[in-house]
Formats: structure tokens, C-alpha cells, sequence
């Protein structure tokens, strides 16, 4: 079956949600674009996003993504994949609502817990107790990704490709942003 996305959903959630995994796999599953804010950032800096907290600080890194976010949200719809901190910006959040849609991949603490220990990618991670942090983390945004117009349960022992499938699924409720071609 062929789809016709009509405007950008944004993939938002904690770390280790699988934004970027599952936002890959069901970009490809609707045939549009995937574009990673956090990719752009690194590429446009020359550096990781670890490296840009440590040298600018996390206000730098987050006016940075705002305007990725923006520029991207302009182009032709396709599937987004932000970092875990940037649906908190009120202003994200506007401009994600006012060009696309947001869908959240609901994780819970356990399973990101799983999926993040091993990495030392994470910046606000890199603390002397990582798993309060991220407890600390989750309990603050989770209220915040709930305003998401779409959620989409990550469960555990599902493949990248089942959960891209469920989020398709889930969009296809939504007319205004996805339809059969």
C-alpha cells in the first residue's frame, strides 16, 4: 500500500526511546524522508553533541536545535527525529504543532534504562548515579511528551520494523497527516 504523508511527524521521547531507529524504518516503510535534528546539529557544528554540551553548554545546544528543528519542519514532510530535551521548549513545541504533528514512542523506564547503561553518548547521563538522572528525567518530561497528539507504546521484544509498523498504524488514524495513496 502505498502512503501519502501530508506533514512532518516528529518523533519525540527520552533516549533511548528509539526515535531514531523506528523514525528510519518508518520513513522508509512510507517512502519520505528521515532527517535526525540532532545529526544536523553535529554535522553543522563538526561535532558530537556531547562535545557541543561540554564546550557551549546545554542553552547553546538548545537554541542550536530550535532553529534546526525550525529549518527542517520547512522542508517537504517527512519523518523527524529530535532529542529527548527538545519537545520541553514551549516554543518547539509550537512550531512542531503549527508545521507537523508530534508523535511520542512511549518507553518505559526499565526499557530505556536497558537500552541507555552501556552508552556513554549521553551527556546528561554522565553523572555519579545515571539511572536516578534518567529517573529524574522521565518523571519531568513524560507530563510533557504526553501533550504529543500521537503516542505510540514502545514495548519490549519488538523489533525496529514492528514498531515502525505500529506507528504507521497509528498515524493512519490521522487523515490530516497521513493517507493511502
Amino acid at each position: 500500500m502505498g502512503w501519502k504523508l501530508k506533514k512532518s511527524v516528529v518523533m519525540v521521547g527520552m533516549m533511548g526511546a528509539g526515535k531514531s531507529a523506528v523514525g528510519k524504518a518508518t520513513a522508509q516503510l512510507l517512502d519520505v524522508p528521515f532527517r535526525d535534528s540532532d545529526a544536523e546539529i553535529e554535522a553543522a557544528a563538526n561535532m558530537t553533541i556531547a562535545e557541543i554540551f561540554a564546550r557551549d553548554g546545554e542553552d547553546f545546544f538548545r537554541k542550536k536545535e530550535r532553529q534546526v528543528i525550525a529549518r527542517l519542519l520547512e522542508e517537504t514532510p517527512s519523518i523527524l527525529s529530535t532529542g529527548g530535551g527538545a519537545y520541553m521548549s514551549e516554543e518547539n513545541r509550537r512550531l512542531i504543532s503549527d508545521h507537523g504533528a508530534a508523535l511520542w514512542l512511549d518507553a518505559d523506564l526499565d526499557l530505556l534504562w536497558n537500552r541507555v547503561r552501556h552508552r556513554d553518548t549521553r551527556p546528561l547521563l554522565r553523572t555519579a548515579d545515571p539511572r536516578a538522572t534518567l529517573r529524574d528525567l522521565y518523571d519531568r518530561r513524560v507530563p510533557i511528551y504526553r501533550k504529543a497528539e500521537i503516542a505510540v507504546q514502545s514495548l519490549p521484544g519488538l523489533s525496529v520494523h514492528e514498531m515502525a509498523g505500529r506507528v504507521v498504524e497509528a498515524l493512519s488514524e490521522h487523515q490530516d497527516l497521513l493517507e493511502a495513496a
